[in-house]
């Protein structure tokens, strides 16, 4: 028989390790993602598909407090504000629904969906605006409730937001269907949100630049003109991931060499973009 030189012979190879991973008795999750990664590693799974797979199984394991808006951080409109009032922090912000609250903010009467708003704004009916009659019934979760049960649930319910609430009943933040998704598929922009430069290394002034974290090392070292190990790591992320020694969060910083490593962006899974001072 002749040697299949296609590459078929690998990916059945690995396929069949796959299937002989889901056929045994259970494996623990750290030795079926190693499988994964193997096949991911011999371009039998696109890495993509990994990412996904990964983020789906990861999110199990998370509640809503790891990924949530803080209370601090929620736009919210109060009950008592003219359309006049809230209307540019509806346009500023470019949400599309909004807690809106009472006297405090742990008293969330309901929620407003910007689209409710554009059939009065068109008909110029918002001089009587009575907000309390365009509100949609608010969902309360805990902090402690699993991700993956708050995905069933907005799927159920066609819900995209829940109010999170702590153990004394008060608001400690919202989460909507977009931060639970972008657990499993990563970061989803929209045409709101703040672009990244085309380019993989900007400067920003005259000894700090701003770098993505995909950038590739041997890109990175020519910029530089310096020599970072690229035996372990394809990428300047994957090195300042290993200093840091953890998935780092925005504003951690690390020194390495002669380079200062800020995170300016990241989600649950990876470093997104960072800023790199090199002391002089």
């Amino acid at each position: 028989m002749s040697e299949d030189r296609s590459g078929n012979g690998t990916q059945k190879s690995w396929l069949g390790k796959l299937a002989q991973a889901f056929s045994d008795e259970p494996k623990t999750r750290e030795d079926l993602l190693a499988d994964l990664k193997d096949a991911t590693d011999e371009n039998v799974l696109d890495q993509e598909a990994f990412s996904i797979i990964e983020g789906a199984m990861q999110v199990s394991d998370q509640q809503v407090r790891d990924v949530m808006i803080p209370r601090s951080q929620m736009v919210v409109v109060e009950a008592d504000q003219t359309p006049k009032e809230f209307l540019p922090v509806i346009i500023s912000s470019a949400h599309s629904r909004f807690p809106v609250i009472g006297e405090t903010p742990d008293e969330v009467l309901g929620i407003l969906l910007a689209k409710d708003l554009l059939p009065l704004i068109l008909d110029g009916s918002l001089e009587n605006f009575d907000i309390t009659q365009h509100l949609r019934k608010p969902t309360f979760i805990p902090e402690s409730k699993r991700l993956n049960v708050l995905l069933k649930e907005f799927r159920a319910t066609r819900n995209h937001m829940a109010i999170v609430i702590d153990e004394y009943a008060g608001v400690s933040g919202l989460i909507t269907i977009e931060d639970v998704l972008e657990q499993i598929v990563g970061e989803i922009e929209d045409e709101h949100d703040i672009e990244e430069d085309d380019g993989n290394i900007k400067p920003f002034d005259e000894n700090g630049y701003i770098v993505k974290a995909l950038t590739p090392i041997e890109d990175f070292n020519e910029f530089f003109d310096v020599g970072m190990p690229d035996d372990e790591f394809d990428t300047i992320g994957g090195i300042v991931t290993q200093k840091f020694g953890h998935l780092p969060r925005k504003d951690e910083t690390v020194q390495i060499d002669e380079f200062s490593f800020k995170v300016l962006s990241a989600d649950s899974r990876r470093i997104r973009l960072l800023q790199v001072i090199r002391a002089e």
